[in-house]
């Protein structure tokens, strides 16, 4: 189910029904009252876990309620299935800061440990990787995690950080992925000197398709001397970083984390893993206004203790 997909439908016909008598200069007002209507297939992924913390996976269609622009919307697909294959394209932060305290051969490791141990044969994998105003794709989405593995390794820090740029452009190449269940993960340390894009505009890019955006801020530097010699505005703080990487995680279904040890980076790109093995993929139909911009997304079960985390609008 492709969420890009629209139609637009004239509702011209709607003249037709109107009674006949009347003046030429009524008529003339009601077609300018006529206006257009786009119809979209939208999917979304949705995690549900409990009071504890620990994934609800005994749901069905009929416990799901989706809201768009908090009118209830009927369910159209459905898909909850463990054995899915999974489709992950991850985007690392290259760029020269993340050679400091040993970050980007720490990523490295969690990463080989991912593709080696985590991911399942039938599971895809592509790499994207950013520094100097560049993203380029590394590896592209495949089952044989080789040149997944090999560019890994070779890969080294350099340049400036496009971290803003990179989130702007990845997700659209993230859903060329073939698997239905799919996410983005971004590793990185937060130093964002080299972007056109504000995390504004960023955001707005990314939200408009649905893949989650995983983060991880890792050992984003807290000492304003290192900031100071990396970062292009006086603006940029160690707080600023963590409300950003937050923002693109929320706004996206994701989830962000910061760490600073390499077992807490295990751990958690462990955890990522399986949030999307458990995820539940459910589809409705949207008629806009195309007058409308963004639309907002809401989804309930009737257990209130349940915390169910999906892509914030579009």
């Amino acid at each position: 189910m492709k969420n890009n997909v629209s139609l637009v439908i004239c509702l011209v016909c709607l003249a037709a029904l109107w009674p006949a008598q009347g003046s030429f200069a009524q008529e003339k007002k009601q077609d300018q009252a006529a206006y257009e209507y786009t119809v979209r297939a939208i999917t979304i992924a949705v995690t549900v876990q409990d009071s504890k913390g620990r994934f609800v996976n005994n749901l069905v269609e009929k416990d799901f309620a989706v809201f768009e622009n908090n009118k209830k919307k009927p369910l159209t697909y459905f898909m909850h299935d463990f054995g899915a294959p999974l489709s992950l394209t991850v985007l690392l932060d290259v760029s020269g800061s993340m050679a400091l305290e040993n970050k980007l051969a720490e990523c490295k490791a969690a990463l080989r440990n991912l593709v080696t141990r985590l991911l399942r044969p039938r599971d895809e994998v592509a790499l994207l990787i950013f520094a100097d105003g560049q993203v380029e794709v590394a590896a592209k989405h495949a089952t044989d995690k080789t040149e997944f593995l090999r560019v890994l390794e070779k890969t080294e820090a350099y340049g400036q950080t496009a971290l803003n740029d990179a989130v702007a452009v990845s997700p659209e190449f993230a859903t060329r992925a073939k698997n239905e269940k799919r996410a983005l993960l971004l590793l990185t340390d937060g130093l964002e000197n080299d972007s056109q894009a504000s995390p504004e505009q960023a955001l707005e890019i990314a939200r408009r398709v649905d893949v989650p955006i995983y983060t991880i801020g890792y050992k984003i530097p807290r000492s304003e001397q290192i900031l100071k010699s990396h970062k292009r505005s006086a603006s940029l703080t160690a707080a600023g970083i963590i409300e950003t990487l937050d923002r693109f995680s929320q706004a996206t279904g994701g989830k962000a984390y910061f760490l600073n040890e390499p077992a807490d980076l295990a751990s958690v790109v462990q955890e990522i893993k399986n949030e999307q093995t458990h995820q539940y993929i459910l589809g409705y139909t949207s008629y806009q206004d195309t007058a409308d911009i963004f639309r907002s997304i809401r989804v309930t079960t009737p257990n209130y203790k349940h915390k169910v985390r999906t892509r914030q609008g579009y």
